[in-house]
């Protein structure tokens, strides 16, 4: 009886012990698809999106955090293949969309498939976490800093030739003035 106890026991370890590693090992290939998607999303998001949508923030079109809390996913891809299709059908969400942004029209993506639109989908979940500050990808206007440098090696033949120039110019500017003096002295009216 104890024998049989036993062999069942270790049977028993043995089936849960490699239910329990395909438990993980099938847990880890979905965190590492769900990854793949969120940076299949991330390159898809920065081509095609980043002109008009932020994740955080409005700009022309709307701010793109908890988009999939606001809308179902069938009908967030509509919207993303043929925005317009779906205003001119009468959508209440997308002409409320299209209204509140000042009618702008979204360029249709047809060529994109669902699984990409859900990985856009899925990179806004992660970047709508981690928001960045407001850092512009350009100096502003108001904080831009003139670049000033002092006089270099690679200068001083342009200085050099103004200054050349403008002696030049008083030069001639002062022998035009003699001329007409003693043009006036030598043929008094």
């Amino acid at each position: 009886m104890i024998k049989a106890s036993r062999h069942f026991s270790g049977k028993y370890f043995a089936l849960l012990t490699a239910m329990s590693m395909c438990f993980f090992i099938c847990a880890k290939q979905n965190a590492f698809a769900q990854n793949v998607s969120a940076d299949e999303g991330k390159k898809l998001f920065q081509g095609r999106c980043t002109s008009c949508h932020n994740v955080n923030k409005t700009l022309t079109g709307p701010a793109l955090a908890k988009v999939y809390e606001r809308h179902t996913m069938p009908w967030i891809i509509s919207f993303v293949k043929g925005s317009q299709s779906m205003v001119k059908s009468g959508d209440k969400e997308a002409l409320d969309v299209f209204n509140k942004h000042n009618q702008i029209v979204m360029p249709d993506h047809p060529d994109l498939s669902n699984s990409q639109i859900e990985s856009i989908v899925a990179y806004i979940k992660t970047e709508e976490k981690n928001p960045v500050a407001d850092a512009a990808p350009f100096a502003r206007p108001g904080k831009k800093v003139p670049n000033r440098m002092p006089l270099s090696i690679y200068n001083y033949p342009f200085m050099i030739g103004y200054v050349a120039l403008i002696i030049l110019m008083v030069g001639v500017l002062i022998s035009l003035v003699n001329i007409k003096s003693y043009e006036s002295h030598v043929h008094p009216e």
